[in-house]
């Protein structure tokens, strides 16, 4: 999962909470004075009638913090962190702020692992999530700033077997157009593949079976289509997507806790693990290897390190004096590629997403960025930015998304602005990202099977191997009179319970686990089961595997 980008989309699927921050900056926008966070081909041809990219920032207004009230504001973080941590029970948190190229503040809070005295501290090292999008950005805003890429380059130009389901848009769709969300691929396409167990080389070549929305017209968060770009542009720099943000980015700013490996986040000593919670009790039970989704959901960091790039993004491409990242490569990711949250009212705000960053503006007009970051398996981060107060806030934990970084980062940002919180953000914020985070849950309540349900015929007629050209093969296997489904390249196995006649339920595994789901065989004229629906890999229409033979 992994942004909030509308409340992940507050429509996605699971609606991750790391896609929520669009949302979150529409729903505070004006509360605290500064932000919260196939047609398609005919649509899109009259999108790129004109560049893309847009080309003019609109004018910041003046700084309206001073160093003061921003003091205020971190002398009470110690006090934001630990009440949102005893609320909420989170077992580790780190915040580091930064303001006016000075870091004013660096904590870490609470433990590693729950049941353990292994203290968090500013080295601590936390899987980032969909706080590595913004990241990403950063890197390919290196490279275009070096003529390696251009954000108007079309993906293809980088990479020849890009294949999408329209021609026309695998012709025309740019690295810009994957990098914020625009490309008519559906929310999170990709995700369940990589559930399943499969590489991304497995899952960005299948991208090809997804239906298309309206090319340029239409917002819907894709781990995967971002990932393709980023991999893209690695490849255009004759290198390796984990190479080069190494060499571009964490190296240059001497971020040396940072990786976009898993590998090196494992091995590190000093690291978060991930933690979920249930009933009252916070147990780090999951382990979550994103190396597949790396540019948009598998870096891993410090607080420490992670303010470095917070005074390289205020910066403009500077860091200490050093000219980094070009700025006005730099600058096409803060600016507003796609609407991603309409407005609710007809006086209401819209969200955007820019290229790896939610964007809004403020009722001042001030620019505001943020993403946050959410394992539903045990992680959730935020880094929030206003640029032209030269001011930034990242907050990382090593708990399942229940909007502690965010309520943490939005307190900060009121008690800048209007010398104590507005609102009790966490008790606001909270239930959204929650809500958000649990996803789609099935619309049929499977613990509870009907009153007299119909039977379900002898296993014979549903055993047997089944295909998809999008999920690969299934097989159906029985033993001691029960099923059990097969799929992915490492054959996981999920045992069938019956339901009712030829449906069955099976419990879904992974971050985008939705609890019990149904899995419905159609029997054909010959007395055995022709194809079978899987209900929840069924959310874009591909879900269907039919019996070989």
């Amino acid at each position: 999962m992994e942004d909030m980008s509308r409340l992940d989309n507050a429509c996605h699927r699971p609606l991750r909470s790391a896609a929520a921050l669009g949302l979150v900056a529409v729903l505070t926008a004006g509360c605290t004075g500064t932000d919260a966070d196939t047609t398609t081909a005919a649509v899109g041809r009259a999108a790129v009638e004109t560049s893309p990219l847009p080309t003019v920032p609109p004018a910041q207004p003046a700084s309206q913090l001073t160093r003061a009230e921003v003091e205020t504001a971190v002398s009470r973080l110690d006090g934001v962190v630990r009440d949102a941590m005893r609320r909420t029970g989170v077992p580790g948190v780190a915040v580091g702020v930064v303001h006016d190229d000075k870091v004013l503040y660096l904590k870490g809070f609470g433990v590693r692992t729950a049941g353990t005295k292994d203290r968090i501290g500013v080295d601590t090292v936390f899987q980032l999530a969909s706080v590595s999008k913004p990241l990403a950005s950063t890197v390919v805003a290196a490279a275009v700033g070096e003529k390696t890429v251009a954000w108007d380059d079309p993906v293809i130009k980088h990479s020849a077997g890009f294949t999408l389901k329209d021609p026309w848009v695998t012709r025309h769709v740019t690295l810009a157009d994957l990098f914020s969300h625009r490309s008519g691929l559906p929310d999170h396409a990709g995700d369940l593949l990589e559930d399943l167990g499969y590489d991304r080389s497995y899952i960005l070549d299948h991208l090809r079976y997804q239906p298309l929305a309206p090319f340029r017209a239409h917002y819907a968060y894709t781990n995967f289509g971002l990932t393709e770009a980023a991999v893209a542009v690695a490849r255009a720099a004759g290198t390796s997507w984990e190479k080069l943000s190494a060499e571009k980015l964490y190296r240059p700013l001497g971020m040396d806790s940072t990786s976009s490996s898993f590998a090196d986040y494992d091995k590190a000593a000093d690291k978060a693990s991930l933690h979920v919670k249930t009933g009252n009790t916070w147990r780090a039970e999951h382990v979550r290897d994103a190396d597949a989704q790396s540019p948009a959901g598998g870096a891993s960091s410090t607080v420490r390190d992670m303010t470095k790039w917070l005074r390289l993004q205020l910066g403009n491409g500077t860091f200490e004096g050093r000219k980094l990242i070009d700025a006005d490569a730099l600058e096409q990711t803060h600016l507003p590629h796609i609407v991603s949250e309409p407005p609710h009212a007809p006086a209401g705000r819209a969200g955007f997403y820019g290229l790896g960053w939610n964007v809004s503006y403020d009722d001042q007009g001030r620019l505001k960025l943020g993403h946050s970051g959410a394992f539903a398996l045990g992680a959730a981060t935020n880094v929030t930015l206003l640029p032209s107060e030269k001011l930034g806030i990242v907050v990382l934990t090593n708990g399942e998304p229940i909007g502690v970084p965010e309520a943490i980062a939005t307190t900060f940002l009121d008690t800048a602005q209007t010398g104590g919180p507005t609102v009790d953000w966490l008790t606001f914020l909270g239930p959204i990202i929650k809500q958000a985070a649990e996803g789609e849950r099935s619309p049929v309540d499977y613990s509870k099977p009907p009153a007299s349900p119909a039977p379900a015929k002898a296993t014979s007629v549903y055993t047997g191997t089944y295909a998809n050209d999008y999920f690969g093969p299934m097989t159906v296997s029985a033993k001691g009179g029960e099923l059990t489904m097969q799929l992915g390249p490492k054959k996981q196995r999920f045992l069938l319970r019956h339901y009712d006649g030829d449906t069955f339920s099976y419990r879904t595994t992974g971050e985008n686990a939705v609890g019990l789901s149904g899995v419905t065989f159609t029997v054909g004229s010959g007395g055995r089961a022709d194809k079978v629906r899987v209900e929840s890999l069924d959310t874009t229409g591909l879900g269907t595997f039919r019996r070989n033979g």
